[in-house]
Formats: C-alpha cells, sequence, structure tokens
C-alpha cells in the first residue's frame, strides 16, 4: 500500500480539507491508482497524529465526491482514477499588454492538462487577502504576481502567501527575498536588470548629454526601476533626471528619454516630429516592455524588456513537471532606430 499524505500544520485549510485535496492530488497525477487500498481510519490518525473524526470525515467527503469507496470489513478504496486537469489559480496586480503576454504564454504552455482561473488583486492587500482566502484547498498551484505599493507592506504579503502550501506556490514576476519557504519563482532583479540593459547600450547612450527617466506618479511601477537608473548615472558620470511625465518636456534635444507608459511614449515621438528631431540622433528614445507596435511604431522603438512570453512558458513547466526552482526571467536592450 503506498500514500504519501501531505499535511502542513501551520496552514489554515482544516486538515480534513488537506487530506481530501492530497488523494485528489495523488488520483490526478497517477500515484493513485484504481482499486487501490487506502490507510484505513485509525490508521491514518495514527500515523499522522490526526484526530479521528478529521480522517473520518475527509472520506465520507472523498466518498461523496464519487472519489473513493468503502467495502465493509475490506476499508476504503480509490473508485476513480480518470485523469482530471491541473486546477491553477493565477492573480495579477493588473492587466496590461505584457501581462496579457505572460498569461497567453502561461495557458497556451499548460495546453490541455490545465485549467487556470485569472483574479486581479489591483494591488489591494484586501483583495488578496479575499482571494486566497476563498481558493485555499481548491487548487493544485497558485501563481501569484506580488506587486503591492503605498503603505502595504512586505510581512503582511508574506502572511497571506504563507497561508499557500510552498510547494503549490510561485511567485511571478518579483521575488521576495524574505519569504524563505521552499516556493517557486520567476523574476526579474528590477534594479540589477535596468542597470545592465542601460549598461549594455552604453555605447549609443554617450551621444546624449542627459538621460530622462519618465516615472509617472499615478501608476504604480516598481520602484526599484529608480534605483537602477540612479545607480547607473551615478556610477557612469551621467546627468539624469526623473520626471512623472513627459508632457512637462518641451526642448528635448541631447536627451535620451527612457519611458514606462505608452502615452509618455506617444508624446516624445509627437514632439520629436513637431520640433524637427530624428530619432537616434538629435533624441534617444526607450520604451519598457515590449509589444509588436513598438518594433513597427516610428520605425522601430528601442525597448527595456524582459522576455514575457518566457515567463509564462517557465512558469507552466514549473507546474507540469511538479518542479520547485527560482528562476530569474531574461531581460535585456532590444535595439532599434529609436536609441
Amino acid at each position: 500500500m503506498s500514500f504519501s499524505l501531505h499535511l502542513n500544520h501551520d496552514a489554515k485549510t482544516p486538515k480534513y480539507k488537506q487530506i481530501v485535496k492530497s488523494v485528489i492530488d495523488g488520483v490526478e497525477r497517477g500515484s493513485l491508482k484504481r482499486h487501490q487500498q487506502l490507510p484505513s481510519i485509525n490508521e491514518l490518525s495514527e500515523e499522522y497524529y490526526l484526530a479521528r473524526d478529521t480522517v473520518e470525515k475527509a472520506y465520507k467527503e472523498l466518498k461523496a465526491l464519487g472519489i473513493i469507496d468503502s467495502v465493509r470489513g475490506k476499508g476504503y478504496y480509490i473508485l476513480n482514477e480518470k485523469p482530471k486537469q491541473i486546477r491553477v489559480l493565477l492573480v495579477m496586480n493588473k492587466l496590461s499588454a505584457y501581462k496579457k503576454a505572460i498569461y497567453e504564454s502561461f495557458v497556451a504552455t499548460l495546453g490541455e492538462r490545465a485549467t487556470v482561473t485569472l483574479h486581479i488583486h489591483h494591488g489591494s492587500l484586501r483583495i488578496f487577502r479575499d482571494i486566497i482566502k476563498e481558493s485555499l484547498g481548491q487548487y493544485h498551484s497558485y501563481v501569484i504576481m506580488p506587486h503591492f505599493y503605498n503603505d502595504v507592506t512586505i510581512a503582511s504579503v508574506i502572511d497571506t502567501l504563507r497561508q499557500i502550501p510552498a510547494n503549490e506556490l510561485v511567485l511571478l514576476d518579483k521575488e521576495i527575498p524574505e519569504l524563505t519557504e521552499a516556493h517557486s519563482s520567476i523574476f526579474q532583479d528590477f534594479t540589477n536588470d535596468l542597470y545592465g540593459a542601460l549598461e549594455s547600450g552604453q555605447d549609443l547612450l554617450d551621444k546624449y548629454d542627459e538621460l530622462v527617466l519618465v516615472f509617472p506618479k499615478d501608476v504604480k511601477y516598481p520602484p526599484e526601476i529608480v534605483r537602477g537608473f540612479r545607480n547607473f548615472c551615478a556610477h557612469f558620470h551621467k546627468k539624469g533626471r526623473t520626471i512623472e511625465s513627459a508632457s512637462s518636456e518641451n526642448d528635448l534635444k541631447g536627451r535620451a528619454y527612457a519611458v514606462l507608459e505608452d502615452s509618455d511614449l506617444a508624446e516624445l515621438v509627437k514632439k520629436a516630429k513637431v520640433q524637427g528631431l530624428e530619432l537616434g540622433k538629435d533624441v534617444g528614445v526607450m520604451a519598457f516592455n515590449d509589444t509588436p507596435l513598438k518594433e513597427v511604431l516610428a520605425d522601430g522603438i528601442t525597448v527595456i524588456s524582459t522576455d514575457h512570453e518566457e515567463m509564462g512558458r517557465s512558469a507552466a513547466m514549473l507546474i507540469l513537471e511538479g518542479s520547485t526552482a527560482r528562476i530569474k526571467n531574461p531581460f535585456g536592450l532590444i535595439r532599434r532606430g529609436s536609441l
């Protein structure tokens, strides 16, 4: 008889629910076969130090779900071993073009082996907590984008994440070093990634007198981006400043701009045209997060970007393989004519 029960005694999910999920996972992953005998209620309660009522309640729920059956005097058996889809909860902080690319790559890689439920927490800790509370024990994997700003503390985010079994948690886009449990993550290192991307384009940036980061105040982006920009300017003795909107800029000549919002990108391209300036010669423009439009706009916009499709693929492969890993996603400067 081979049955391994995965219990997290610190989790807020009731023990009987964890037993139910463990059996269902075994059936769906093929480790529990049709007609295979399960441990008796007494055996399971003694081996895992569980109350007998807890095991009995779990077995009753599994019988009600049609997963197991019992034979008087012989015990409990697996009734149904028909493979089912892996259930995945994907929680993002917001929707955008590049997060759509992550989502589509993630879903395409999982294919028919999984169903994905998408929720958006909008940077709200309250919404995030509610999503997790209502979802515990309902999914095989929890893929979370942990982007929170303003007065949300790391400790409060970690407190919620720790309700999820570590082997079922995948952090996406951002790592949280303070979360020490053995979870998975596909992440960007925003500070060092931006520094490295700018450094790789130093030969192009040298022809400009000043670098300007357009970092909007009313749209939430990782503050580590500003740190990476300032580190680069300080290390290479480059004049640099940060502004909130491209609309405040008048004379663009001799400056290179890095912009996060497409509205600021459009504003700079229009202003350059009005001022008779050539992109990549008189004024430089770099945008964050590549899209097909940026490949063709103004004969090609130079882009600072991670590989969003690769991020989605990597997260999906961890789930399909049942692996635990922390993977830094590829990041770099895509050279086009605007710089």
